[in-house]
């Protein structure tokens, strides 16, 4: 196997993947494959990708309703070349529905088989390759009150959730199916839907295999939250996916000095304690969602806050590994 051009690294500091105990994942974007220094620090210390955007319906279906899969197949193809697991996010999303189908709601059947087929489409071309998939992506308020409005379930009901991960397992039965949404460890209101949701989903019988808490959080998330957050996730008995991690320095009170990078250490710590005492049986994975702070999504142009930028990632720009990195390192093998 061939790996991208080495640029300096640390010689004390092993590959991150090299020693982590369960997959160590991050997002990926298509111009990130085409840039061999993000590929050569990706390909040394992480073993699963997720596509960021790419294997979004806003990406993926056409407004005539065939696929778009030429960064899907791009990224899946870099995967295989490097050895890499892929995990595939996201099937159906509040926020992203199409053309395709607003001119079907009007129709609840052919709506309904367009939904049903759409997403085993997806999952069947990648059966063998794509490890999981989010099926549902951020089901509930924000809040906790409920389900979020969306065009699914305006027309297919409540069960609009549970249909598509039938619909995801009968195209590949051997993937880990997950429900993934964020603020589980800020919202405890929405931990707490969110969990009667999947207990829900599993009393009825839905193929639902996994939790994935995206861990969105910043510097100044109390640390004991987060750890009570897994341990809750982790009682249902399913598959625990950490699956966007990034930890902001920029939201609410912190500024670009030395205590927050403290905070922003203690709170990855905490994540990553609370991630080891998971049984090791649930660890399916922890994903960063970027590799190097100006990958981030906080740092680009439209989401950036303020003149400063934030530095969520374990990597920093110029892909050195910062005391993130090392700590994890530590506490993990």
């Amino acid at each position: 196997m061939t790996t991208p051009a080495c640029a300096a690294y640390p010689p004390d500091l092993p590959p991150l993947k090299s020693v982590s105990p369960y997959p160590l994942g991050v997002a990926a974007r298509h111009l990130h494959l085409a840039d061999p220094d993000w590929a050569r620090l990706a390909v040394a210390n992480v073993s699963q990708l997720t596509a960021e955007w790419e294997m979004k319906m806003e990406y993926m279906l056409r407004d005539d309703g065939s696929l778009q899969v030429d960064r899907a197949d791009a990224l899946t193809a870099f995967a295989r070349k490097y050895d890499l697991k892929v995990h595939g996010h996201t099937l159906v999303w509040y926020a992203q529905d199409g053309l395709h189908f607003q001119k079907l709601k009007g129709r609840p059947d052919t709506f309904l088989n367009a939904y049903v087929e759409y997403i085993q489409a997806v999952v069947a071309r990648y059966r063998g390759i794509v490890r999981g998939w989010d099926v549902v992506n951020e089901p509930i308020w924000n809040d906790g009150r409920g389900l979020r409005p969306c065009l699914w379930r305006e027309v297919l009901g409540d069960d609009y959730i549970g249909l598509a991960f039938e619909a995801a397992h009968t195209a590949d039965p051997s993937s880990v199916l997950f429900l993934n949404d964020y603020n589980l460890e800020l919202t405890p209101a929405k931990r707490v839907t969110f969990l009667k949701l999947c207990e829900t989903l599993l009393k009825n019988g839905a193929p639902l295999h996994g939790i994935g808490t995206q861990m969105h959080i910043s510097a100044d998330l109390a640390p004991a939250a987060v750890g009570v957050a897994i341990r809750d996730i982790a009682s249902l008995g399913l598959q625990v996916h950490i699956s966007e991690l990034d930890i902001s320095l920029r939201e609410g009170r912190l500024t670009n000095v030395v205590e927050p990078r403290l905070d922003q250490l203690k709170v990855f710590e905490a994540v990553i304690r609370a991630y080891n005492d998971v049984p090791a049986g649930q660890r399916y994975g922890l994903t960063l969602w970027s590799l190097r702070d100006k990958d981030s999504w906080m740092n680009s142009a439209r989401e950036r806050k303020g003149p400063i930028p934030d530095e969520p990632a374990l990597f920093d720009n110029r892909g050195q590994p910062k005391e993130m990195a090392r700590r994890f390192v530590d506490l993990v093998r």
